[in-house]
């Protein structure tokens, strides 16, 4: 658990944990991958509605509960715990944070309820089809409005979100933020290959898109998309935390039942150093973790930056190396397609780039430490 979780976390935790356990298993969450959404969407809903998981950072004004970033933090954690497939990172931890840090009132009240009982998904368009975000999406002003020209990719659960949010260049320089709809004539998804089917990204073309809204009157938005990241990564940081402790929790286990020459593998030396190693990785990870959560509760702007990266850089690996290690301790069964080990390892080696590019977060430490 996080540390100095309150009574309520606890509860929150035990109630997201109950439901994934019943209706998430991993051969399901599989299963669901291959679905056209992607996702269960029913699973998403009671989430939401049930239990409300889906709306607690999103203020009351907006339909949601208002909570903070600790809260985030213990349902994106077991989702990592359960590699539930859920659109939470995509809608919820970027999505709705960039609709927020816009502060365009109108476009909250009219987005955000909807994200907020689960009945409308969203993804962030803002990275270039070589990774990079630097304005790939073109946006020009007409008689009718904004029009969109351009391809945006690795947008995460882009191809069925119900709404887009896309970073788009403007003639003035800078990047505005738009609104389109998923269904808005013009625009064009492709689902891409990668290594996490249970997270997917698609590539989004965007010809002759008439149908944006721009938020804040078309305001350089920049700087709301960073601050949207920062909050994003302090979930995914939680995630990650989430699904490396279960990684450690699935090999011990498996090394307490697993018997050669006689004896359980887990009292061999090399068996115990290795699950060792890796508690000590995880509470590193777990540490750095509570440091963001902090940062984003209570710290500054820049102290948040500084925590998100550090955190970004400590959590990921750790989830890495908790996933490749459970495989190995699983011997043969791990490496098997039907055994769930190798899509931890999928999951924790595709979250390092979900976000941004790592050397980006080590381009934010070391200018937040003043290197």
């Amino acid at each position: 658990m996080i540390a100095a979780d309150r009574p309520e976390h606890v509860e929150l935790r035990a109630a997201v944990r109950k439901l994934l356990e019943q209706e998430a298993p991993v051969e399901r969450v599989v299963e669901h991958a291959a679905s056209d959404r992607g996702y269960d969407e029913q699973l998403w809903r009671r989430l939401a509605q049930e239990i409300g998981a889906v709306g607690l950072a999103i203020p009351e004004r907006f339909g949601g509960t208002g909570a903070t970033a600790h809260e985030d933090a213990v349902v994106a954690e077991e989702l990592g715990r359960a590699l539930a497939g859920t659109p939470y990172l995509s809608t919820v931890a970027l999505a709705a944070n960039l609709v927020l840090a816009s502060g365009d009132e109108a476009a909250g009240a009219q987005y955000l309820p909807g994200i907020a009982i689960g009945e409308t998904t969203a993804a962030v368009a803002y990275r270039g089809p070589a990774g990079g975000d630097r304005a790939p999406v073109r946006a020009t002003r007409g008689a009718a409005g904004w029009r969109l020209t351009g391809t945006s990719s690795f947008v995460l659960d882009g191809a069925g979100a119900d709404l887009v949010l896309v970073l788009a260049g403007t003639e003035a320089g800078e990047r505005a933020l738009f609104a389109v709809p998923g269904n808005a004539a013009g625009l064009h998804r492709r689902e891409l290959t990668v290594l996490d089917h249970t997270r997917r990204q698609a590539e989004l073309t965007f010809e002759d898109v008439w149908a944006a809204a721009a938020l804040a009157g078309g305001e350089p938005a920049q700087p709301w998309l960073d601050a949207a990241l920062r909050r994003a990564t302090v979930s995914l940081a939680a995630e990650q935390v989430g699904g490396a402790e279960r990684a450690l929790q699935s090999a011990v286990e498996y090394a307490r039942l697993r018997v050669q020459f006689g004896r359980p593998i887990g009292s061999f030396q090399a068996i115990k150093h290795r699950c060792a190693d890796l508690a000590v990785d995880n509470d590193r990870a777990r540490s750095a973790l509570v440091h963001a959560i902090w940062a984003a509760v209570e710290g500054t702007a820049d102290q948040l930056r500084e925590a998100s990266a550090l955190a970004a850089l400590v959590c990921g690996p750790a989830f890495v190396q908790a996933a490749k290690e459970s495989i190995q301790i699983h011997g043969g069964i791990g490496f098997t397609w039907e055994h769930p080990a190798h899509r931890y390892f999928r999951r924790a080696t595709a979250d390092l780039v979900a976000l941004v590019e790592p050397r980006d977060y080590r381009e934010h430490l070391l200018t937040a430490v003043g290197v």
